[in-house]
């Protein structure tokens, strides 16, 4: 069996936009792809370690265990041996809460990476390829979050090839989200059910080729 572990925030652990409520597994994006694996006749298990709010290099001011490097390295551990390491993260990197632009979030992926690969696995235990995958852009948020990401929109221009850039130095997998799916009308920064369904097929078929 291939384990793919999936390092994500409220946009892979499958937040229904404009609630708080979670999508079914076999709706979020992790869950179609690992259902459309199987039904290729591959035998993967996908490990799903998606938190609300979290962001690459950052702390949340107002939510503890928000910061994507802490704890990464026990995670690693704790899922060894991995086959594939999927980050899709940095959306939060662009709350109001700080003052970042693409350069630094693409920074703070490259840390992730470079944590995942010297992790404290057991011997004998292969250091897993690594996906980066940029969210797909937010939009003019809405609704009750809107505060939360007053300018992100402009501030997190040119996050898919400041990802792009850090992948081709660091020997990374790169896939940009924007180009195939787009976040929901109702808060301008999640993704709907369609988008989840569209998004893991997409997935499915490019992961076909790494694991």
């Amino acid at each position: 069996m291939k384990h793919i572990l999936v390092y994500g925030d409220s946009m892979s652990w499958g937040l229904i936009p404009g609630t708080r409520q979670r999508l079914p597994f076999e709706f979020r994006w992790p869950g179609v792809m690992e259902i459309a694996l199987n039904g290729q006749g591959r035998d993967v298990r996908v490990i799903e370690e998606c938190l609300n709010g979290r962001r690459t290099a950052w702390d949340d001011p107002f939510k503890p265990g928000r910061k994507g490097l802490d704890g990464l390295a026990q995670r690693m551990e704790s899922h060894s041996p991995l086959d594939l390491v999927i980050i899709m993260l940095g959306t939060n990197d662009f709350q109001a809460a700080h003052a970042n632009n693409a350069f630094l979030s693409a920074q703070g992926i490259a840390a992730l990476i470079t944590a995942i690969r010297t992790a404290p696995i057991e011997p004998g235990m292969p250091v897993p390829p690594i996906l980066v995958v940029a969210p797909p852009p937010v939009d003019e948020p809405c609704g009750p979050n809107a505060p939360k990401f007053v300018e992100t929109r402009a501030r997190s221009q040119g996050l898919n090839d400041a990802y792009r850039k850090v992948c081709e130095l660091m020997g990374c997998r790169f896939l940009d989200a924007g180009q195939v799916i787009s976040v929901s009308k109702i808060d301008g920064v999640h993704v709907d059910k369609d988008q989840h369904i569209l998004f893991g097929k997409e997935m499915a078929a490019f992961v076909a080729g790494l694991v």
